[in-house]
């Protein structure tokens, strides 16, 4: 059973095993060389999905028909190398993935894989209902792909920033965040390479959404935005530029007509124009007075006495 919690570190031999069993299924593992068992492995996981990091051993991983009818797991693995190299085979296809490169796995089809020590390594782990449900196709084949430059480059920052960010997500957002990664998965999959157009115009609406609500939080700029939204703060700048706007600018004119709604409106009457201006997000008075005129043509007073 899952547990949503902080994630933990495991680096001793035994528990290493044990978790990394758990995670990926009954499969079978060598220690590569002779060496001793060691390693590192960091993971989230909801109810869906998971994010995993592993590295510092180099092993053997065998997962065959027998292991997979007695532990059965339908699931999916998105594997992104940091460092180092691996071998991959399945059914019959096989390459040597490295950072530069996103491999896609069926856990639930014969594989194997091999790695040195050096080969470090994020996996975000996805139900097989998740891909079913939105392309029944990328199921029944093997999909890698360049993580250099494009999409690819995208789902790159995206695992990265999901991993990085996963101790200040809440488990909704998570599997929001992971959800938005699948789909651009599905698009690299299709042969996509670069985010379209449309996809942009999905994010850009969850922006102002997401803006329109929260306006009044003296707290809010691109770093909460990225955070709350699950993408990376550089790519929603990118998706606002290319709306021809920036989150500041976005955040001021959600505020504005906010404030201008409440001093026009007679449940507002007994704050002061000061108390409105703060209840809106804005830090100063005179800030705020300053950038209403500039947007209405008129003072806050005005506005109220009207």
């Amino acid at each position: 059973m899952y547990q949503w919690n902080s994630p933990e570190s495991i680096s001793t031999g035994p528990e290493y095993r044990d978790a990394f069993l758990e995670l990926h299924g009954s499969s079978r593992m060598a220690v590569m060389d002779d060496g001793p068992w060691a390693g590192r492995l960091e993971w989230q996981r909801s109810a869906r999905f998971g994010v995993v990091l592993c590295g510092d051993v180099g092993e053997e991983f065998t997962r065959n028909p027998a292991d997979i009818r007695a532990d059965p797991r339908e699931t999916f693995e998105l594997l992104l190398p940091m460092a180092g190299s691996a071998y991959v085979e399945q059914g019959s296809s096989s390459a040597e993935i490295h950072a530069g490169t996103v491999a896609f796995c069926d856990i639930d089809r014969p594989v194997s894989f091999a790695h040195g020590q050096d080969f470090i390594s994020l996996a975000v782990i996805i139900p097989a209902a998740e891909l079913e449900s939105r392309s029944p196709a990328t199921v029944h084949r093997p999909t890698a792909f360049s993580s250099v430059s494009g999409i690819g480059r995208l789902i790159r920052r995206s695992v990265l920033a999901l991993h990085e960010e996963r101790r200040h997500l809440t488990e909704k957002t998570f599997d929001f965040a992971t959800g938005q990664l699948l789909d651009l998965v599905l698009l690299a999959a299709d042969g996509a390479d670069s985010a379209p157009s449309n996809h942009q115009g999905r994010v850009e609406r969850e922006i102002r959404e997401y803006v329109r609500r929260h306006a009044a939080d003296q707290s809010l700029n691109i770093v909460v935005l990225a955070r709350d939204l699950g993408w990376s703060a550089r790519y929603l700048q990118s998706v606002l530029n290319a709306a021809g706007t920036t989150a500041r600018d976005l955040i001021r004119t959600e505020r504005l007509g906010l404030a201008h709604s409440r001093l026009s409106s007679t449940s507002w009457a007994g704050y002061s124009i000061a108390q409105v201006a703060y209840a809106c997000g804005f830090a100063s008075h005179s800030s705020f007075a300053t950038a209403y005129r500039k947007a209405f043509g008129v003072t806050p007073r005005e506005t109220r006495k009207s």
